[in-house]
């Protein structure tokens, strides 16, 4: 409840007020105190009843012993008496800067002396009188003492910012969360200038405090891998594995893709993460690196530092057709099949090839049902391909001849013999990877602010993870089926690919039948027939059973392609009487079991907090949180809970009376971001990095893009080539400009001549 204070004027005039404040609690002369902490906590108490705020003011010494200390209201003081002409035209950098003002040369204050022989204290004079007006105690959350960030609105704060939300929205969170703005210490311009402190406080030790970090994980993590080059004293490139990541490697690493992206730091470094695919075929990443440039010496070193942390080649290496990828690939993944992003390839058929063809036929869709396929062999491809060069007459097309050269580089015919080589076609892996990592950070982090976000997208990857193995552990499927191979795929595989397996077995047993068996040379060969509900007989597979080994083989390649057993081989099982899968076409990358459980673990975290002092605290806020929620329903015990929380508060402040030293702006940032300030700095973050992820706000629109624009724009007849396109007769190729140009000299001499008759 709002307290008035009493208003005077003195006999001169002046305005004076005395704050209403019972007497018991003010301050009062001869009141000793047995530390100096006691009486600031004593007037500061006071002046939050009372309306004011207070500051610390002189400490008065003789011969280095303290003689008097004075804390006085934080209106104590004139104001700059610094004055200039309204007239005077003076240099920008003398002009006052035009803001109010606060001092009001309030005298109100304490003055203590020491008591001699003790370290206490004694108030010798108390002066009571403000000479301005108080503040209303429902305002003074916007006192300068109140809007002080204590250390849990700092870790909010930074918590915040590192996962992608800035201080302004993290202001407003705490404004939600806590109930009222009257409820949130500091402003949004305090958050926002904490948030400005935490990037003072990393300067230009950027760099250095990186490298510093990461080589103290690599000396006291398990299996952390981090390498880096410094060149003329800027850091140029970064490469960094934790344990959780070479474990991924270990078992999902046969098809890697990796892709640059930009934005992700306010130095304009490249981030090139490495991503596969895991048991619950979601993203899963294998490294990350940071890069100066996009050369072929960039590249190459990244992934010669890849291998270095990993050791072994990945099966498939997936890229788009950056020319400098492509040759650190081949010279470094010497074991690797080097695969080009089929989208990147396909998406510029638009630009490539005339529009006419692409849109007023259907030429379009047969080059995508034919690159696509991955049923055919080479030869059906390079076959279907030429008659269908043959058929639109585009046997002179440059790029689709450049394409047709590389063949081998992306279209999926060429890759059927590899194991899980329809596992990644193309880099949209990358791209959601990507999106999930801008998601956490900004164009505007420094480096040590861009690896705290990583840590944080890095930390939603794994619970994700984490999470779908707990559903595959504690929960059973639903069956389709009464086919016990079904019940022992539940048993083996994860939820979402048994799925995928479920699908296949289904359908080997409502979608296919068997035509005819064969046993040529040790070997059961079965034909068979899958229907289709639409299309009626989609094909016939041949399964070759060898009975001396029990290997198993279809036509269709789909376990070679993806990992699992197709529905053709389910067929031929449930005639066989076959009810589990045999071991050997159970990919290890599919089951549930591939990893080990240390990587589950807490301590196998980035956000596990590992030391003592911080899981106590988490347990502290815990056992509160749990207290509070448990009395929230009954008013008398939460009376009760807050005077005992105000007890145990005057305890702690007792015990900790003053401000400890942990507390302090440098400390608390080290704490919060785990980066502690280096000795010495031998690199800086680099400057002047320009790439093509740099530049002006403006985007490039490349003809691909251009010519989907223009697709999009509504058909006209065009009265030359009568076809429905984006042209007309005025600019339609099919015209030629010198009959065009004939027809118009002849026009205008015909109407000369007319005109010379009139």
């Amino acid at each position: 409840m709002a307290v008035t204070p009493n208003f005077y004027h003195s006999p001169r005039g002046t305005k004076y007020w005395i704050p209403n404040v019972p007497t018991p609690l003010k301050p009062a002369t001869g009141m000793v105190f047995g530390r100096w902490e006691d009486a600031v906590t004593l007037y500061q108490d006071y002046a939050q009843r009372a309306g004011f705020d207070i500051r610390l003011s002189t400490v008065a010494r003789y011969k280095g012993v303290i003689t008097h200390r004075y804390i006085v209201c934080s209106r104590f003081g004139n104001p700059n008496s610094n004055t200039g002409d309204s007239m005077d035209v003076t240099p920008a950098s003398s002009k006052q800067r035009n803001s109010s003002f606060k001092v009001t040369d309030c005298q109100a204050c304490i003055k203590l002396k020491p008591v001699k022989g003790t370290e206490g204290y004694s108030i010798y004079k108390f002066i009571e009188p403000h000479n301005h007006g108080l503040v209303d105690v429902d305002n003074m959350d916007l006192t300068r003492g109140r809007r002080q960030l204590t250390f849990t609105e700092q870790e909010f704060i930074h918590k915040a910012q590192t996962s992608g939300f800035g201080a302004t929205v993290s202001h407003r969170m705490q404004d939600s969360l806590k109930g009222g703005e009257h409820l949130v210490r500091g402003t949004k311009t305090d958050h926002k200038n904490f948030a400005r402190d935490i990037r003072e406080f990393i300067g230009e030790r950027d760099a250095q405090m990186v490298i510093d970090k990461l080589n103290g994980n690599m000396l006291h993590l398990e299996n952390f891998y981090f390498n880096h080059t410094v060149v003329n004293g800027e850091l140029r490139s970064l490469f960094w594995v934790d344990d959780i990541c070479k474990c991924n490697y270990n078992a999902f690493g046969d098809v890697v893709a990796f892709d640059a992206t930009y934005d992700t730091n306010k130095f304009n470094m490249i981030f090139v993460p490495f991503t596969g695919v895991d048991n619950h075929q979601k993203c899963v990443t294998f490294g990350a690196g940071l890069l100066y440039n996009e050369t072929i010496e960039s590249f190459t070193w990244l992934l010669d530092s890849f291998l270095k942390a990993h050791v072994k080649h990945p099966r498939i290496v997936l890229t788009d057709q950056d020319a400098a990828m492509k040759q650190a690939v081949s010279s470094v993944f010497t074991e690797s099949t080097h695969r080009l992003c089929m989208w990147h390839v396909t998406k510029k058929l638009p630009a490539k090839v005339c529009g006419d063809k692409l849109e007023n036929t259907d030429l379009r869709s047969r080059i995508h049902k034919l690159v696509w396929n991955v049923f055919i062999k080479p030869s059906t491809f390079e076959s279907r391909w030429k008659d269908l060069m043959d058929e639109f007459d585009l046997g002179d097309n440059n790029w689709l001849n450049d394409m047709f050269e590389i063949r081998d580089q992306w279209v999926p015919a060429y890759f059927r013999d590899l194991p899980m080589c329809c596992l990644m076609k193309t880099t949209s892996r990358c791209e959601s990877s990507n999106s999930l990592f801008k998601v956490y950070s900004s164009s505007g982090n420094t480096l040590v602010q861009f690896m705290l976000c990583y840590e944080n997208t890095l930390n939603a990857q794994r619970f994700e993870h984490r999470r779908l193995q707990y559903e595959t552990t504690t929960t059973s499927p639903k069956m389709l089926t009464s086919l016990p191979i079904e019940r022992h795929a539940s048993y083996i595989y994860t939820h979402n690919l048994f799925k995928e397996v479920q699908k296949e077995i289904h359908k080997g047993l409502y979608s296919c039948g068997l035509d005819r068996v064969e046993t040529v040379d040790g070997c059961r060969i079965s034909f068979v027939n899958h229907h289709d509900k639409s299309k009626g007989l989609v094909g016939e597979f041949k399964v070759t059973f060898t009975l001396n080994d029990g290997t198993i083989e279809c036509s269709c390649r789909g376990f070679t392609r993806i990992g699992y057993l197709c529905r053709h081989i389910f067929c031929v099982f449930r005639n066989m009487n076959i009810d589990v899968i045999p071991d050997q076409y159970v990919a290890s990358h599919w089951r549930h079991d591939v990893l080990p459980p240390k990587i589950f673990s807490i301590d196998a975290r980035y956000s596990g907090g590992r030391d003592e002092k911080t899981i106590k605290r988490q347990e502290a806020t815990t056992l509160f949180n749990e207290c509070a929620d448990r009395v929230r329903g009954d008013l008398e015990n939460l009376i009760d809970f807050v005077e005992d929380m105000r007890m145990l508060k005057e305890k702690i402040y007792q015990a900790i009376p003053e401000k400890p030293a942990y507390n302090s702006k440098a400390v608390v940032i080290s704490d919060l971001t785990g980066y502690s300030e280096p000795e010495s700095v031998t690199a800086t973050a680099p400057k002047g990095i320009r790439n093509k992820g740099c530049g002006t706000s403006r985007r490039l629109i490349g003809p691909g893009e251009k010519a989907v624009e223009r697709s999009q724009k509504p058909k006209r007849l065009c009265r030359t080539c009568f076809t429905y396109t984006t042209h007309d007769s005025r600019n339609c190729k099919a015209k030629d400009p010198k009959g065009k140009k004939k027809a118009k000299k002849s026009s205008n001499s015909k109407g000369k001549g007319a005109q010379d008759d009139a």
